[in-house]
Order: C-alpha cells, then sequence, then structure tokens
C-alpha cells in the first residue's frame, strides 16, 4: 500500500475517533443539567381522591380511597390534604354524592356517624335498615364489621303434641350489607393500626321493604344466625346467575351499562332458594321430617245393657271407672271423671 494512503487512512481513523468522543461528552453534559433540575421542581400537595368509583351510599374503606399529589393550581379548599387531615377519622364516614375513580373526595360529599341523615344516606335507593339482635355465638364472635355481607340463618324446634322435638335451621336470606354494629358505622382500630374486635349486641342490616317483612317475621319464629361471605362469593353467584339466565343483560347493552348492571346484581340481597337442614341430617336419632300430630281419641258415648250393636259395629269399649244406672228393665253404664266431658 501506498505510504500517503496509509497516511490519510489513519488521520480519517483519529478525527472519526476523537469526533465521537465530543460527541458523547457533548450528549452526557446535557442530560444532567437536565436532571438535576427536574429533580429540584417541588411536589405538588396530596389530596385524598378515589381509588374506584363510589356511588350513594358507599361506606369508605381504606382499599376505597388513597392520597395522590395534585397541582398547585388546581387546589381548592373543600380538598382533604395529607398532613392536614388523617385518612383514619374518614373511615366509616359516608358518600352523599357519587365520586368517580380519580376524582378528589371533597369534604362536602361524606356524612359522618352522627351526623344528621348519616344511615339514611348510607340506604341504597328502595332499601330499608333493620335492626337483628344477635350474641357472640350468632354473630359470628364480633368479626362482623360494617360493609360486610352476611347470610341469615334461622333455626327452631317445634314439638307437636307428646311427640318427639323438630329441629330445623335454614338459610332464609342472602347476600345482606352491613350498615353499622351496635351503635358503631366504622371498625376501630387499635395503635398499631390493627382492627379491633369487639362484641356487639345488634346488627343493623340492609334490606329491600320485602326482606324487612321476612326479618321481622324471623325473630318472632326462631332464632337469627349471622354467616360471614366472603368476597368471593358474589362473583361465582353472579355467574351461576347469568348462566342459569336468572339475571338477563340487554342485547344492546354498552359495556358501561353491563358494568353498571352488574354492580347493582352484587349488591342486592336475595330471599330466594332457601337451603336447609333438620336434625335427621345431622344425627341418626333426630326426625327428618315433622312429626305427624297425635291422634285424638273420641268421646265415649253410653251403652244400653242388653241392646244389639246396629250397623254389624262392635260397641265401644269403656275404660276407667263408671256408674250404672237401671230405668225399669234397661241398664245404662255412663263413664265418669275427665273422659266423660
Amino acid at each position: 500500500m501506498d505510504k500517503r494512503k496509509l497516511i490519510l487512512l489513519v488521520g480519517a481513523l483519529i478525527v472519526a475517533i476523537g469526533t465521537a468522543l465530543a460527541a458523547r461528552s457533548l450528549l452526557t453534559g446535557s442530560s444532567a443539567p437536565l436532571a438535576e433540575a427536574a429533580s429540584t421542581v417541588p411536589a405538588g400537595p396530596k389530596v385524598l381522591v378515589a381509588k374506584r368509583a363510589l356511588p350513594v351510599g358507599t361506606i369508605l374503606t381504606a382499599e376505597s380511597v388513597a392520597y395522590q399529589e395534585w397541582p398547585q393550581k388546581l387546589m381548592k379548599d373543600v380538598y382533604f390534604t395529607e398532613g392536614a387531615d388523617d385518612m383514619a377519622d374518614l373511615l366509616g364516614t359516608v358518600v352523599r354524592y357519587p365520586v368517580t375513580a380519580g376524582e378528589p373526595v371533597t369534604k362536602g360529599s361524606l356524612v359522618a356517624p352522627g351526623d344528621r341523615g348519616f344511615l339514611a344516606a348510607a340506604l341504597g335507593p328502595g332499601m330499608r335498615a333493620v335492626t337483628v339482635p344477635v350474641s357472640e355465638n350468632t354473630g359470628v364472635a364480633g368479626f362482623v364489621f360494617p360493609g360486610d355481607r352476611v347470610d341469615l340463618v334461622l333455626s327452631q324446634t317445634i314439638k307437636e303434641g307428646q311427640g318427639q322435638a323438630f329441629n330445623t335451621a335454614e338459610t332464609i336470606l342472602r347476600n345482606i350489607r352491613v350498615l353499622a354494629t351496635d351503635r358503631s358505622t366504622s371498625s376501630g382500630k387499635t395503635e398499631d393500626g390493627m382492627t379491633e374486635v369487639r362484641g356487639f349486641s345488634n346488627v343493623t342490616l340492609e334490606v329491600t321493604p320485602r326482606i324487612a317483612e321476612k326479618v321481622a317475621v324471623a325473630q318472632n319464629v326462631g332464632t337469627i344466625t349471622l354467616s360471614l361471605r366472603s368476597i368471593a362469593d358474589n362473583q361465582s353467584e353472579l355467574e351461576q346467575a347469568l348462566a342459569s339466565g336468572e339475571i338477563e343483560l340487554p342485547a344492546d347493552a354498552t359495556p358501561e351499562e353491563e358494568e353498571r348492571l352488574l354492580k347493582t346484581a352484587l349488591s342486592y340481597p336475595h330471599d330466594g332458594q332457601s337451603s336447609y337442614v333438620t336434625g335427621g341430617d345431622i344425627s341418626r336419632y333426630q326426625p327428618s321430617t315433622m312429626p305427624a300430630p297425635a291422634p285424638s281419641r273420641p268421646p265415649l258415648q253410653p251403652v244400653v245393657m242388653g241392646s244389639q250393636p246396629t250397623n254389624d259395629t262392635a260397641a265401644p269399649r269403656i275404660s276407667g271407672p263408671v256408674v250404672r244406672v237401671s230405668r225399669g228393665n234397661n241398664t245404662v253404664i255412663v263413664p265418669v271423671g275427665k273422659d266423660s266431658k
């Protein structure tokens, strides 16, 4: 190779390497000030926003709201801000006006326990509130909190005459929302943030007018026991209802309308398709069906001695003390005592 061409090739290579290094230093130097400038931008205040849609009557929980940074220019005095407002004080309040997902929760959109109209705001449209007395045995030992959903089990003992007692238990209502336990509408917290389990003697439930009548009658019939439902139960029962045709969605419904209808179906209480067990399902020594009433004995009639039975029927058999009454040639046997009444 020519010596001159070799020198030119080496020089071009040196110039290319120098250009690449210079470009790299320029790029690195320009990115550092930008990153430093971005890190010095002050963060905006954090306001309380809804993590999901909160319709009217929703009881506020820690899973439904969270603090999120908000632009300073869009701040309003009605927002709850971190540091100034404690989220723990807002848990258990009820949404008075609907709040969409990602929207700040305002002070006017919540009503706190003890405020006038609190319970009425917690009720859904067309719903009613009823109170049921419970104990530790019938109230899941206190592990039921406002916002949970329960089933109602009615147990009763039926006695017919001198027969054996008939014991039965029946799930009469399903998917009932708990509004309050005693006079508390929120679950208490201990100092370490854990949920405090407290005993209670009354539970207030959200039901339809028809179910309210059933609950009133059930309290007089037998003992009502609460059965706590799993969070996953509603979804599985909804799928069964859709498959069986019990719930029908309009063919022209939009995805938003379908979601709204399904949420309504999930939150609605049910009073049909009750299941039951009897004493015979638990023990072989218990009856599995209602005992038949004991037959009543017909009253005893006087018998005339020497007379012949009519219509080929034998004279009734008399037990107990009797009195013989003679009139001429006829003698009549009359029973006495309680059987003669």
